[in-house]
């Protein structure tokens, strides 16, 4: 049986800075990071999302979907 922890501020900070959990230099991939909108690398510029997390995809898709009929019924 999986315990899950919740990791420390220097194991977030670590995830953070490690550029393997990068992919292409600005979307944050990490398994291990239970957290869905991590600080981005630079933690002045906001927020992102971890594409690892399997809620991300879903808040992509509504998030989306908003856009589109905002855009669509906006005339």
């Amino acid at each position: 049986m999986k315990f899950s922890k919740e990791p420390s501020e220097e194991e977030k900070n670590n995830w953070q800075n490690d550029p393997n959990n990068w992919v292409w230099g600005m979307f944050y991939y990490n398994p291990e990071d239970p957290r869905l909108f991590p600080p981005k690398k630079i933690k002045e510029f906001g927020w992102t999302t971890n594409f690892a997390n399997p809620n991300s995809v879903l808040v992509m898709i509504i998030l989306i979907l908003v856009v589109l009929i905002f855009i669509l019924f906006a005339h």
